[in-house]
């Protein structure tokens, strides 16, 4: 089965995170058995983000989210480090700037959206407003609440403009962010992450659950879904992202667009500069050649 039809929301279900195993890993036992897929998968993104590129007609918008060590970073690093890096963007969503707080709260997703021909990756994104927002109680119920078909209608508007939008949630477990936790306090190249907040968030753990899964029942689209994806090993979920996109990226049927010069004039151009070139090399260089 397709990744993208097996770890898809459907639209209109109700999602429970606590039914989805986030140590699923397919039929691969280990990360030895997944690495020729893996990088099929990375040369294949590769590929397609060219051909999206030279196209110019399109967009991909790729969002993350997930808790507290969920595995954001890694697979940004994963996705990107596939890709060509001109005509690819990551955008990180941190605490509202005083301007960003001064718009309305998806002015600064709509600043950050791609543009024809780029892939582009929100690290969080606007769905922060209905998460962290909703389960610290920042604004009220009445707020919040209307925001799930305001992110519906901003996605529909990029989707007319020709972009397409993947939305994955990272999913690990409780026991899964704190060995990782564990691994930050162990290796200095990644103490730099560690935050007292997170330790802070973990109490809240079954209400960003009731969070995640409310917005993921309320805008899980036809043209905008949302994917689970079990992130316990960090492998499975660069294999099972990559293939999302992958196949996402084929269903596009891109085009490399006709040449916007005449083929035969410029082919003719190049016969003569490379006959007055070697008119132009020396005696003993051409005897050489």
């Amino acid at each position: 089965m397709l990744y993208s039809k097996r770890f898809r929301v459907a639209p209109g279900s109700n999602p429970r995170l606590s039914a989805i195993d986030p140590s699923f890993r397919d039929k691969h036992e280990s990360k030895e058995s997944a690495e020729k897929a893996i990088a099929e998968n990375g040369r294949r993104m590769r590929e397609l983000q060219y051909l999206l590129y030279a196209e110019d007609r399109r967009s991909v918008l790729i969002i993350l989210q997930a808790l507290d060590a969920g595995g954001k970073d890694g697979t940004i690093n994963h996705v990107l480090g596939a890709m060509n890096p001109q005509g690819t963007r990551v955008h990180a969503f941190k605490v509202p700037s005083a301007e960003e707080e001064a718009h309305d709260f998806l002015w600064r997703a709509h600043l950050h959206a791609p543009a024809r021909g780029e892939v582009v990756i929100f690290n969080r994104s606007h769905y922060e407003d209905v998460l962290v927002v909703r389960v610290h109680e920042l604004v009220p119920r009445s707020v919040w609440s209307k925001r799930y078909d305001r992110i519906n209608d901003f996605e529909r508007n990029l989707i007319d403009g020709g972009t397409h939008i993947l939305k994955f949630f990272l999913h690990i477990s409780e026991d899964e962010q704190l060995e990782r936790f564990r691994q930050r306090l162990e290796d200095p190249a990644r103490r730099w992450k560690i935050s007292e907040a997170d330790y802070e968030e973990r109490a809240f753990w079954p209400q960003y659950m009731e969070a995640y899964e409310e917005a993921l029942a309320r805008t899980s689209t036809e043209d905008a879904p949302w994917y689970v994806i079990p992130a316990n090993h960090k492998w499975f979920r660069n294999l099972a992202v990559a293939k999302i996109v992958v196949e996402t990226m084929e269903s596009l049927d891109m085009k490399f667009p006709p040449p916007r010069v005449d083929i035969d004039e410029i082919r003719r151009k190049y016969h003569e500069a490379a006959r007055h070139r070697r008119g132009k090399r020396p005696a003993r260089a051409r005897k050489g050649a």
